[in-house]
């Protein structure tokens, strides 16, 4: 891994030098754009609409619109700004995890040491783990700047972008302000079929089925050809090949499934009817 980003955890009077690392990563099957007719691939140009002339990467600037106004910004104007030349990770608090709602945390970081002494980050991990509670950060990257939560996972500091306050928008909808009545039964059934599904978190148990299929879509069409039929690639042919299921066939199917693999309940023989 490459470090994306170097500078120092400030922890009260404590230095921590650290490098920054990307904590997840992208398997997606890479695709491109391409021509239909002749598989030519499309590419896009940055184009000035004042004089027709392609521009190169490196003579784009950034700017905001107001109105009949124009404010160009350069990359020495955003580097001229005292918070983007901050080198800081600043602790700011620390706060109870369970008050971080999982919907503001953004993305993913690892924070390794920099420096030949592991001391004073070791310290700082440990005095994490044992406050139990999540350090509030502040710090710039890449032109912003970023509130992020800063734990402890697999004896490493994680760093966890965090989005505003404003950026979360109000849940606010009105088909739910006159609650339907929910009875006792539908909540009692509703809680068994809960508990059917109960199961500790196992986050290698699950794969990305899509991408899956993409690639092996991809592996056929590269062995076999383009004149390869796509749906007969993954068996879901109407006719003379695989089955093509619709939403409620599917359902039962689940739901039978779920039952085959859950030890039946025994029952008590059932009562002989008198005209039997």
């Amino acid at each position: 891994m490459r470090s994306i980003w170097k500078g120092s955890l400030s922890f009260g009077l404590v230095n921590v030098p650290v490098k920054i690392y990307s904590a997840t990563e992208d398997h997606d099957v890479p695709l491109h754009q391409v021509h239909a007719a002749d598989g030519g691939r499309i590419r896009y140009k940055r184009v000035c609409e004042l004089d027709g002339e392609t521009v190169e990467y490196s003579e784009i600037a950034k700017a905001y619109v107001d109105g009949d106004q124009t404010v160009v910004l350069t990359e020495d104007d955003f580097a001229a700004m005292p918070v983007e030349r901050s080198k800081d990770i600043d602790v700011v608090e620390f706060v109870p995890t369970a008050q971080i709602d999982p919907i503001m945390f953004e993305k993913s970081y690892y924070l390794a040491p920099d420096s030949k002494s592991t001391k004073a980050y070791v310290l700082l991990m440990r005095t994490l783990e044992d406050a139990e509670r999540t350090a509030i950060v502040k710090f710039a990257l890449r032109q912003r700047t970023r509130l992020a939560a800063l734990r402890v996972r697999d004896g490493v500091l994680t760093l966890q972008t965090l989005l505003w306050d404003d950026e979360v928008r109000e849940a606010r909808f009105p088909e739910l302000d006159e609650s339907p009545k929910i009875t006792d039964a539908e909540l009692k059934m509703s809680k068994q079929l809960v508990e059917s599904f109960a199961s500790d978190f196992e986050p290698e148990k699950f794969t990305d089925d899509y991408q899956e299929q993409l690639r092996t879509l991809v592996e056929a069409k590269l062995e076999q050809g383009d004149a390869l039929d796509t749906e007969a690639t993954f068996g879901r042919t109407a006719e003379g090949g695989g089955e093509v299921l619709d939403l409620m066939e599917a359902l039962k199917r689940s739901v039978e499934k779920r039952r085959e693999s859950t030890p039946a309940k025994k029952k008590a023989p059932a009562k002989k009817s008198k005209s039997a």
